[in-house]
This record gives structure tokens, sequence and C-alpha cells, in this order.
């Protein structure tokens, strides 16, 4: 039992290491194919956590390997944080599944192979101030639900906060434009986006034409409520 123990706590020890604050990965990234049918190469892994950001899940970051991204992809994001960080000091914001270290298929996503797709969890708002009741759901984040107007049955008060989300939105395509690429999908759950619309940058997201799905499947309409999903393109 003395050894198992030892051997647990060894494991145990060599995974939370793993949970690196540094990005991780060398070379020329090269995406290969589709988000649906592709590869990455020479990738970057995500930091476990930012200043303003963490990672989902230990699962998904150290036993399922999904943090992966092209390097182009990981600066804009990085760089969106760092600029959300000035505008909304108070938010803590989530980033969830992205691609695993080769690219490829990843169940259950149809798309994030080739290290261009990225879900972001939705940052959460009562009353006016940040909420971060998501953060510590680990994997389960997928199963949150909300409702037509962003509000979740979980706490009371606690809804989307769709002008946050919106200013994220608008951030990383003005990262991406400057690195020669650009947002090509946003796959939100189709009875949020009115309510995305409606906010001040929302609306500035319609008008620079950021392409949102405007049709999906009931099932995967119903997983898109929790988090927005991005796929970025090159230019």
């Amino acid at each position: 039992m003395k050894i198992k123990r030892i051997l647990f706590l060894l494991v145990l020890s060599l995974n939370f290491n793993s949970c690196s604050n540094q990005p991780r990965g060398k070379g020329l990234s090269i995406s290969e194919g589709s988000v649906s049918k592709g590869s990455l190469e020479n990738g970057r892994r995500f930091p476990y956590r930012g200043s303003n950001f963490k990672y989902f899940s230990f699962l998904s970051y150290t036993f399922f390997n999904r943090a992966w991204v092209h390097s182009k992809v990981l600066d804009i994001s990085l760089e969106a944080y760092e600029e959300m960080e000035h505008t909304y000091p108070e938010k803590n914001f989530l980033l969830m599944e992205s691609s695993q270290e080769k690219g490829g298929r990843m169940w259950p996503h149809r798309t994030h192979q080739n290290g261009t797709s990225i879900d972001f969890g939705v940052p959460l708002v009562k009353k006016g101030k940040a909420r971060h009741l998501h953060n510590y759901f680990g994997i389960y984040h997928y199963l949150m639900a909300f409702d037509e107007d962003g509000q979740t049955g979980l706490a009371k008060n606690i809804s989307i906060d769709f002008e946050a989300m919106a200013q994220h939105i608008l951030t990383l395509e003005k990262a991406a434009r400057k690195r020669g690429m650009f947002i090509k999908k946003v796959i939100l759950k189709i009875d949020l986006k009115d309510d995305f619309y409606k906010t001040p940058s929302g609306k500035i997201v319609k008008r620079k034409g950021i392409y949102f799905a405007k049709a999906l499947p009931k099932t995967i309409d119903d997983l898109h409520d929790d988090h927005y999903h991005i796929d970025f393109g090159f230019l």
C-alpha cells in the first residue's frame, strides 16, 4: 500500500508539473487541411493560466492534451487577453478546448483538427459585477445550460456578459489582422445572438461582418450556450 501511495503521489506530481504557465512548443507552425479534417505541426500549448485567464480543466489539459494551437493563434489569444485585462480588470476569462498536439480528430468535436479553433467560456455577470461561478466546473463546464436570455438556473441573477464577450471577439479580430489572420467563423447558440447583437460592442461586431453561424443542428446548437467557438483563418 505504501508503494502504491508513493507511485500515486509521483504521478500526481508529474501531472501538476505539466500544467505549465508558459507556452510549450517550437518551430514553424503549420496548419494542414481544414478545421474538420486536418492536422497541426509544431503547434504551441497554451499556458495553463495567465494573469486574467485560466484553462478550464486539469483533465483536458494534462490527460487529453487539448490545449494546442498554431503559434499565431496563441499570440492572438494572449494579446487579446492582455488587452482585455485593461478593459475588464475584474474579470477572469475561461479558455476551453482547442486542438491536440498533432491535431486530428478530437471527440466529441467535429472541428478543432488543425490548431485554428478555440472554445472560449462565456463570461458571466451579476448585477453589473463579474462572476466566476463556472471557472471551477472543470470538464463539466460543457454541460452548463443557459436559456434564450443568457440566464443560468444554477445561481440566481447570473447571466452571460454579452458586452464583454463582444469586446473579446473584437479584440481577437484586431490581434488576428495584425498577424495575417482573421476570425473566420463564430458559433454561438442561435437564440443568444439577438442579445449579443443588442450590446454596443455586439453592434460593432455585426457591422464589421464577423461571421456567426446562421443555423445549426439542434444538438450542436444546444451545446454552444456555455461557450463561443471561434475558427481563425489565414488571409
